[in-house]
């Protein structure tokens, strides 16, 4: 089946909320240096230790940024969905990225140079509140999950991610289903804790009927609880 080509039109409406802040003459420098980069499932958009160059937005897919730990573990820092803005942060704080991205299924990101945001950013006083704002953000949610992942004991951390999932996701037609599949293994990475570890807890879950398991499909059965257990720890 042959890829579905994103018109120009589509990627300004879906980054909207930027292209509104700009001039007439920006919106025309940052048309003319946009581009789309498509990615597989699994492929890696950027690694850590590399040096950014573009601001990436999500138009379509669902993306993962992690980190690579003590022994060569994987710890899932945050996930993305369309449409959000990710990889720019490195960029402004003259630094090499501390994280890697890769593709949790085929995606489809537009990319702009950070040099030309830099530029934009000076000149565009409502173009750097709105970045300083996404900053700000992408810190609180960082603080939160940081104590999710160290304070809250297994069952709450799973507990927070199958919730993290349903609410970044959402929910199938079935409106139980969460609408993505992860291996095991990323469910665990999300989670900090080993596979094993993860593979067990969903069993408990699923024993004690708050959600059922259909392959990499999870079902919530019982949210009220699970929002309980995360929030004990």
């Amino acid at each position: 089946m042959a890829k579905k080509e994103i018109k120009q039109v589509e990627i300004i409406a879906a980054i909207d909320d930027m292209w509104q802040l700009l001039t007439d003459e920006q919106r025309k420098v940052v048309a003319d240096h946009l581009e789309v980069r498509r990615y597989k499932k699994n492929q890696v958009i950027y690694k850590e230790g590399e040096k950014p160059s573009h601001l990436m937005c999500l138009l379509e897919g669902k993306v993962k940024i992690y980190r690579t730990g003590v022994g060569g573990r994987c710890q899932i820092m945050r996930v993305m969905k369309s449409v959000e803005y990710f990889a720019y942060r490195a960029y402004f704080a003259d630094e090499s990225f501390v994280t890697a991205a890769a593709a949790f299924e085929a995606s489809t990101i537009c990319a702009i140079p950070m040099s030309l945001v830099t530029r934009l950013v000076e000149e565009n006083n409502k173009l750097a509140m709105f970045f300083i704002k996404l900053l700000a953000i992408d810190l609180g949610v960082s603080d939160e999950r940081t104590v999710n992942l160290t304070q809250k004991h297994i069952r709450g951390r799973l507990a927070e991610s199958l919730l993290f999932l349903k609410e970044t996701y959402g929910l199938e037609e079935d409106g139980a289903t969460i609408s993505i599949f992860l291996s095991r293994e990323d469910l665990a990475n999300l989670s900090n804790m080993t596979t094993s570890n993860a593979i067990r807890t969903l069993s408990i879950f699923a024993a004690e009927k708050l959600i059922a398991i259909d392959g990499r499909k999870i079902k919530l059965i019982n949210e009220d609880e699970l929002r309980k257990i995360s929030r004990i720890g």
